[in-house]
C-alpha cells in the first residue's frame, strides 16, 4: 500500500489493524495511485489533448503515478467521451478531462448525460483566446474583419472547435460587440486542434479561434497572424492588441478541469483529490503551466463543484444571449 492510501485511511479513520476488513475499497484506490487512464474527449491536437498528455508526463514523471494512459474519444464538443466516461460509475481508475467548452456543448447538444453524472475533481487552468488569419490574409486588423462580417456575416467563415464552446461563443461575442448579425455567423466547427490549424493554416477559413498554445508556433513561424487577444491586457509574448482596445467590449478566458467516474466511493475521490493536489504543486506541473502559457487557476472538491453550477447558469445566459440556444 503506498503512502497515499495509507494517509487516506487514517483520515478516515480507520485503524490500520482493520485493513482487512477493506477489501472492496482499497483494490480500487490502489488501483487508481498505480494506474490511471485520462480519457480526452477530443481528437490529437487540441487543448483538451494537450491538457491530458501534460497530466500524464507529470504524474509519471513525478513518480505520483506509476502509469498512465491518454485514450482520445472525440465527438460533440466531448459530449461522446462524456457519454463513454459516465458508463464508468464508480471507477477510480479512469479520469476525464473537460472545461467550460463541454459546459457549452452539452446545452447546444441538448445532451442527456451531463457532468452531474460525474465527479468533479478539480479546475485546472485558465487560458484567454486569441483571434487569427493565415499570413496571406487581406485582413490586418480587427477593424478589418468586422467591416467585412457587418458587410456580410456569411463571407467570414470562422474555424475553431466544437459548436457552442469558448470558440463559438467569441465569434457570436465579437460579431454582437461589432453590430453584426449573430444569427447569421459563419462557424465551422473542428472535433480537434489539428484538424482546425490545417483549415485555418491553409486558408480553408477566414479566420481562426482557438486558445493561445495551440496557434503559439504557428504565429511565431509567420503562418499565421493574431489579429486580437481576448483578454482585458496585453499579454506578454504576444504581438497583438485586445479586443477591447480595438473598439471590442469582449474578454473571455477558458477553463480546463478533470473530473472522475460518478457514485465514486468516498476514499477513492479523496485519494484522487490528493493525486491532484501533488501534481498542481509539482514543479513539473509549473513548468508545464509556464511553457504552455497556461494560467493557474486550481480549484479543488465542493468549490469546483460550487463553481460549476454557477459557470452552467452564466454560459447558458450567455448562449441565449448571442443565439446558440433558445
Amino acid at each position: 500500500m503506498n503512502e497515499l492510501t495509507r494517509r487516506q485511511l487514517m483520515k478516515s479513520g480507520v485503524a490500520l489493524s482493520t485493513l482487512a476488513t477493506l477489501g472492496t475499497l482499497l483494490p480500487q484506490a490502489a488501483l487508481a495511485l498505480d494506474e490511471l487512464t485520462v480519457i480526452a474527449p477530443a481528437a490529437p491536437g487540441g487543448g483538451w489533448d494537450q491538457t491530458a498528455r501534460s497530466i500524464q508526463e507529470v504524474l509519471q514523471t513525478s513518480g505520483i503515478v506509476k502509469a498512465v494512459q491518454v485514450d482520445n474519444v472525440p465527438g460533440a464538443g466531448g459530449t461522446v467521451g462524456l457519454a463513454q466516461f459516465a458508463n464508468s460509475k464508480g471507477d477510480a481508475s479512469k479520469l476525464l478531462v473537460g472545461g467550460l467548452v463541454m459546459v457549452g456543448a452539452i446545452l447546444t447538444n441538448k445532451s442527456p448525460v451531463t457532468l452531474k453524472d460525474v465527479t468533479p475533481l478539480a479546475r485546472l487552468t485558465g487560458e484567454y483566446e486569441v483571434v487569427v488569419v493565415p499570413a496571406a490574409s487581406e485582413l490586418n486588423s480587427m477593424a478589418d474583419l468586422v467591416a467585412k462580417l457587418k458587410a456580410d456575416p456569411g463571407s467570414v467563415s470562422w474555424g475553431g472547435g466544437s459548436a457552442g464552446g469558448t470558440d463559438h461563443i467569441l465569434c457570436g461575442l465579437i460579431a454582437k460587440a461589432g453590430g453584426a448579425d449573430v444569427t447569421k455567423v459563419n462557424y465551422i466547427a473542428f472535433s480537434g486542434g489539428g484538424e482546425a490549424l490545417a483549415a485555418i493554416v491553409g486558408g480553408h477559413v477566414t479566420a481562426g479561434v482557438s486558445g493561445i498554445g495551440e496557434f503559439e508556433a504557428q504565429i511565431k513561424a509567420g503562418e499565421l497572424r493574431a489579429l486580437a487577444i481576448s483578454s482585458p491586457e496585453r499579454l506578454p509574448g504576444l504581438d497583438a492588441p485586445t479586443l477591447m482596445e480595438q473598439g471590442l467590449d469582449v474578454e473571455l478566458a477558458n477553463w480546463r478541469g478533470i473530473f472522475a467516474a460518478g457514485e465514486l466511493a468516498d476514499g477513492d475521490r479523496q485519494a484522487l483529490l490528493d493525486v491532484i493536489d501533488q501534481m498542481v504543486k509539482s514543479d513539473g506541473w509549473k513548468n508545464i503551466l509556464s511553457t504552455r502559457g497556461w494560467m493557474d487557476v486550481y480549484l479543488a472538491g465542493d468549490d469546483f463543484a460550487s463553481y460549476l453550477t454557477a459557470e452552467d447558469e452564466r454560459i447558458t445566459a450567455i448562449l441565449k444571449e448571442i443565439g446558440l440556444v433558445s
